[in-house]
């Protein structure tokens, strides 16, 4: 069988059993949901210091925030597979290794991006306007960093023995990543030595990239540098998280 094959059955696999589980499906996409029904309206009367209204700043910010969190714990459902042997199993059949990782990525991707068009759509009724070139550009930077992330993970989980475990590095990572990113309010806002600091977060720069997407702006320094930061991150993540995955031994 060839890779392509493979992955076609690893991921229609992962996405039946991801549809079978609407209690996941439910909580997974209710923390943005409420993100923007119960802290968007905050911030309408507020000058976020940037142009467009506080939509256009917020709801970038959440997709972005969905993509990261999405993307940075399916290990853990992989770890539970490893723990309960699913893996072991899966590697002595002819699939390729590769496609084990390359299966679940993909489906992480659609269901991401599934979730990211229905928050965009509530967003639509609360008040946010943006072109739907914004808004395809965004899915695409959502697919993007939800692939890499996804690998990144996956990779970790088969070198972390726990679910606490990788929580607790998880956590520790994320949490940082999302303050300094200027997820939910624009980094334009802190200080200037926060602001400065979160110069070198990756993060900040592809949430820049969307709002100025969403803005109607795709041609500027801002969306260029946005799209170059987040390929390079996602080929690293991808190239990493590939190889750890690959060398694991479950």
């Amino acid at each position: 069988m060839t890779l392509l094959a493979d992955t076609g059955i690893i991921f229609g696999r992962y996405l039946r059993a991801t549809l079978r589980s609407k209690t996941n499906l439910f909580f997974g996409m209710l923390q943005p949901l409420l993100f923007l029904a119960l802290f968007g309206p905050l911030l309408t009367k507020l000058n976020l210091g940037m142009s467009g209204s506080s939509w256009q700043t917020l709801v970038p910010g959440v997709l972005i925030q969905l993509a990261l969190l999405g993307g940075s714990y399916v290990g853990l459902g992989l770890l539970m597979d490893r723990n309960l042997g699913v893996i072991d199993r899966m590697r002595v059949t002819p699939v390729s290794p590769l496609a084990l990782l390359l299966g679940r990525t993909l489906r992480d991707v659609v269901q991401l991006l599934a979730q990211s068009v229905i928050l965009v759509l509530l967003g639509l009724t609360l008040g946010l306007r943006a072109p739907l070139a914004g808004i395809l550009i965004a899915l695409l930077f959502v697919a993007v960093l939800a692939a890499a992330l996804s690998a990144l993970s996956y990779g970790m989980a088969m070198n972390i023995r726990t679910p606490p475990e990788f929580a607790a590095i998880a956590n520790t990572a994320v949490m940082p990543l999302m303050l300094l990113s200027g997820l939910l309010l624009p980094m334009t806002l802190a200080p200037g030595w926060l602001n400065g600091v979160s110069r070198v977060v990756p993060f900040r720069y592809t949430v820049d990239a969307v709002r100025q997407a969403f803005l109607g702006h795709y041609a500027n320094s801002t969306v260029a540098i946005g799209a170059a930061v987040t390929l390079t991150m996602a080929a690293l993540c991808l190239l990493v998280g590939a190889r750890i995955f690959h060398r694991a031994r479950s």
